[in-house]
Order: structure tokens, then sequence, then C-alpha cells
């Protein structure tokens, strides 16, 4: 698929790797959109380094004049986590034609947190013949490696998981959805009270186009998915990270007082109608000096299995893989399409 053409909406930590892999794997970026006004204006070499590449960063309401006017093939979208949130820059994309991949969590599997706005989405982009996707350091690590293992397992009574990382590597609006820097009421009052609710009053809130999923919400659906198992109930909650001492934060540009918020831990338990319950937690956090990333993931049944990967350099790995997944999802049917429902992922080297 040589000749690939790139526009990339949100510049900030991610896009450094994003468009210099894309680059180096044969890939044109042919546009780029943020709403920063210190980068608005500025040659895109301001953030991936290098050579002067002719390509200035416009402000996000330019989106729709950039990709009628350079036509590219899939816009990546590196901004916020959720849905609601990146949703009209998704319609922007699909309207003109442009399929659209992105690293907002949610649309991992979005149709287990937000199914009103995510089958809206699925309709336009059919009628437009363009694919939506989200995809990243857990297409792989949370998603793709534990079914492969699942693969090499007799028989699975559940699947348990947990995973750290530094919310300081992804940028302040990934930050600030985790309680970083939250007093513990500030916590409770705006985090932790999501999970303080029946499954009705869940329920209600998934419907309304309301519920603020943990990350691994969308991944535990993600993998019965991809397991071809039935879920019959889901259960969350949302535990906050302290630290105790002061921590400085440079992405929040400010010192997290010793038991205030650092982040959280959320966890996500699902049950099936196969027996199989699968449980992960994701831990993200603005790191002290001890910290690191971890992976560890463990299938429990005939025989059970233990993967434990750590210090594994999730910016990179999720930066890699929305580039890998590129000509996947210019290639897949048209609609909001999960990656449990695209091929197996694989190394490219040239596009």
């Amino acid at each position: 698929m040589n000749g690939i053409k790139v526009l990339q909406i949100g510049c900030g930590k991610m896009s450094k790797y994003i468009m210099e892999y894309i680059s180096n794997l044969g890939g044109t970026i042919v546009g780029a959109v943020d709403i920063n006004e210190n980068i608005i204006g500025e040659d895109i070499s301001t953030i991936m380094g290098g050579d002067y590449r002719n390509i200035l960063i416009h402000d996000l309401s330019k989106l729709e004049e950039l990709l009628q006017e350079t036509k590219p093939d899939i816009a990546v979208i590196a901004t916020q986590s959720y849905l609601n949130d990146v949703a009209n820059e998704i319609r922007t994309c699909v309207t003109n034609g442009v399929n659209v991949i992105t690293t907002s969590e949610e649309c991992f599997y979005a149709q287990n947190s937000n199914p009103t706005l995510s089958n809206e989405l699925d309709i336009l982009a059919k009628s437009y013949n363009v694919t939506i996707t989200g995809c990243g350091y857990q297409d792989i690590f949370w998603g793709n490696l534990i079914t492969a293992i699942a693969a090499s397992t007799h028989k699975i009574t559940k699947i348990k998981g947990s995973s750290s990382y530094n919310v300081e590597d992804y940028g302040i609006a990934l930050a600030k959805v985790h309680g970083a820097g939250l007093t513990m009421n500030e916590f409770n009052e705006q985090i932790a009270k999501v999970d303080n609710i029946t499954p009705e009053q869940r329920t209600r809130l998934i419907n309304n186009r309301e519920y603020t999923p943990s990350y691994m919400w969308n991944t535990v659906g993600w993998l019965a998915d991809k397991l071809n198992l039935t879920p019959i109930s889901m259960q969350s909650r949302t535990i906050p990270m302290t630290n105790p001492e002061d921590l400085h934060s440079d992405t929040l540009n400010m010192d997290i007082k010793a038991g205030d918020a650092t982040g959280m831990s959320a966890i996500a338990i699902l049950e099936t109608k196969e027996g199989i319950t699968i449980e992960a937690e994701s831990i993200g956090k603005v790191y002290s000096k001890d910290d690191f990333d971890t992976n560890t993931w463990t299938i429990y049944g005939e025989p059970d299995t233990t993967i434990t990967i750590n210090k594994p350099d999730t910016v990179r790995l999720t930066c890699a893989d929305i580039v890998n997944r590129i000509p996947d999802v210019i290639k897949a049917n048209p609609g909001f399409i999960p990656t449990s429902k695209l091929p197996e992922p694989t190394y490219k080297i040239k596009y």
C-alpha cells in the first residue's frame, strides 16, 4: 500500500513517534491540527525533530478544510481518551470520506461503554464506506497477547491481568481523567463516584452516553468478543493511588501533595455464560523515582500460565501498534470496527 497519506489530529507527546514511524514506513504526513496555540503555525518538524517538513500545524477549526485539501487515506486522532470527546473529529473525518484510527482508549471497544454513539458512528462510517478503529498498547499487551496464550490452553476458568503506566508520558488529558493531582474528596466526587452506583444506574448511564469507563472496562469487553464469550454481568471499582511524599508532575505543572491522588487503579470484572471470569486492572499514576511500567496476566485453567513484562515502553509500543495497524484499517470492512474483528496484528517493514 505505497503512498498512504495520513493526517495527524493532535500534535502532543504521542504524535512525535506516530508521525516518525509513519514516515519511516513510507507513509506521508499531509497535514496536522491541534488546539495548542504554542505550536499552531509551526512545522511538524518541531514535534518530530529533524529536517523541515513543510507541513504546518493548523488550528483544529481548520480540520474539514484541510481534509478536503489534502485528501488523506486515514486520520490519526491522538488526543483524548473517551469517545464523546473525539466524536466530532471522527464525524468530520468520516463525512469527508477519511478512515480513522485513534489512540482513544474507550474506542478500543466502545460497544460496551457507549453503544448509542458507537452504533451511530458505525452507521455513519458504513454510509461513507470508511472504517473507524481504536487501538494502541492494549491491542497487543492487553488483547492479542492474551488471546494467543488462551489459544494454547485446554480449559480456562479465569483470566486476570494488571498493567501499570506513567500518566506523565501521555499528556495532560490522560493525567486528568486518572484523577492525578486531586485531593481525596475531589477524587471521590469526580472520579470514584462513577462506580458507586447500582448495575441499573450504570446501564442507564451507558445508554445515555454518560458513562466514563476505566480502560479495562473496554479491554475485558474486547477480550470476551475476541474469545467468542457471552458476557452476562460486569462490575467496576476505582481506587485512588497516593504517594507518601510530595511528587512533582511536569505534565500537570504542579506538586502533588503527599496523600493526594497521584492517579488511580481501576478494576473491571466480567462474568460470562461460559463460566470464564475476566478481571483486569489498570494502574495509571504519576510515577515516583522507584516506579516502572509492568504488565502481568495469568490464565487460570488447564494449565495455568502467567506472563510478566517489566518496563515495557508503553508510549512507543502504543505508537508502533497504531502505525502498523493503519493498512489493516484501510483494508477493513466499513464501520466502527474493533481490532478484535481485524486480522491478527503483524510487523510492518514498509507500507
